[in-house]
């Protein structure tokens, strides 16, 4: 089992940043891809980032430029930094973590409203 929990959501202002948390727990945090979701009210969860254990990074192209994920392998966290934020960003983010044909994790989200 893993054990995933996201934390950072809260108020912002338009154009500004914000920074995501996800503390992993249970397992050898390493050995798994981890990946950011997002869903807005009415829409389905849509991938937004992912990491692989060594770093390797993947975006989707509306947030090429303004997210960045990172991983902290020794604190076993993975970040989402987000920057120029504009009123799409408004849902609730989730982090996800898979290790090869295993299933996957998730957390339970932390919530980003409309940017101010």
């Amino acid at each position: 089992q893993v054990q995933l929990v996201e934390s950072g959501g809260g108020l912002v202002q338009a154009g500004g940043s914000l920074r995501l948390f996800c503390a992993a727990s249970g397992r050898t945090f390493s050995d798994y891809g981890m990946a950011w979701f997002r869903q807005a009210p009415g829409k389905e969860r849509e991938f937004i980032a992912c990491i692989s254990g060594g770093g390797s990074t993947a975006y989707i192209n509306s947030v090429l430029g303004r997210f960045t994920i990172s991983r902290d392998n020794a604190k076993n966290t993975v970040y989402l930094q987000m920057n120029n934020l504009s009123p799409h960003v408004a849902a609730v983010y989730y982090c996800g973590a898979k290790s090869g044909s295993a299933d996957g994790y998730w957390g339970h989200g932390t919530q980003v409203p409309v940017p101010t």
